[in-house]
């Protein structure tokens, strides 16, 4: 197992069909102990439930946006925990009118939310960390992103600006973290039926085009998904940092 006795942070799970369950589920099977943060103390009892199938976890409500409950966050990691191996950041929202109109009629506000919530928590994430001092020598951070960084997707609008800041943000961080023996990476995914893609106006049609374009002639789980975090948590990547490592049946490749 290659994450035998590690503790990994999963940070924004809400479901059993997000990303961040499989990258929970992968991390659990090959051997890490899981933590987790989830928005809203309300929504404490349905995440307990959700996570229980983890063994001796722990679930954190935790607004990534606010630095002080970050720092909070982190406190309370360190004095339970000590210090951990592996953060996942699985962060990310715009409004609803952002991904349904065309992008030039994005507001400044909605341009702000996006860029904030679903790239500059993942900066704040790592900065409040390495200020707590609770990352393991050898910790390694792993963000999420997504295609329509680099390319214009359908409806994907100001997330897919969101996620080139991301991108660029893991490439400084990583040069930042690294002298201190942190790898920071992200996973581009496929396109995956979570609640956040329903969002996305005729999500649908993104994924048959991927199924009949990508190399491997499919779409991607959020369990494939899931195993590539486990790979970058581990040790068996400690060569990698700075790197977008694409889980997309090979999509991303293809020029038409």
């Amino acid at each position: 197992m290659i994450l035998k006795d590690k503790i990994v942070l999963i940070m924004g799970i809400r479901n059993k069909w997000s990303i961040a369950y499989g990258a929970a589920k992968s991390a659990y099977e090959q051997g890490a102990r899981v933590i987790f943060t989830f928005m809203g103390e309300d929504n404490r009892e349905k995440i307990e439930e959700l996570i229980s199938e983890f063994g001796e976890t722990k679930a954190y409500s935790c607004d990534a946006s606010v630095d002080s409950e970050l720092e909070m966050l982190f406190e309370s990691v360190k004095k339970d925990f000590g210090k951990i191996d592996g953060i996942v950041h699985c962060i990310a929202h715009a409004f609803t009118e952002d991904l349904h109109n065309q992008f030039v009629q994005t507001s400044k506000e909605g341009y702000s939310h996006a860029v904030d919530v679903s790239s500059y928590t993942f900066v704040a994430t790592a900065r409040i960390a390495k200020e707590k001092d609770v990352l393991a020598e050898d910790a390694s951070l792993v963000s999420l992103t997504y295609h329509g960084s680099t390319k214009v997707l359908p409806n994907y609008n100001v997330m897919g600006v969101a996620k080139a800041a991301l991108e660029c943000s893991v490439r400084y961080l990583a040069d930042n973290l690294g002298p201190l023996g942190i790898r920071v990476n992200a996973v581009s995914a496929g396109p995956i039926k979570t609640l956040s893609a329903k969002g996305i106006k005729d999500f649908g049609s993104i994924l048959d085009v991927v199924e009949e374009k990508a190399p491997l002639r499919r779409n991607v789980t959020k369990e494939q998904v899931g195993d590539s975090v486990a790979f970058l948590l581990s040790p068996m990547s400690n060569a990698i940092t700075g790197q977008i490592i694409y889980a997309d049946s090979g999509y991303n490749i293809m020029g038409i």
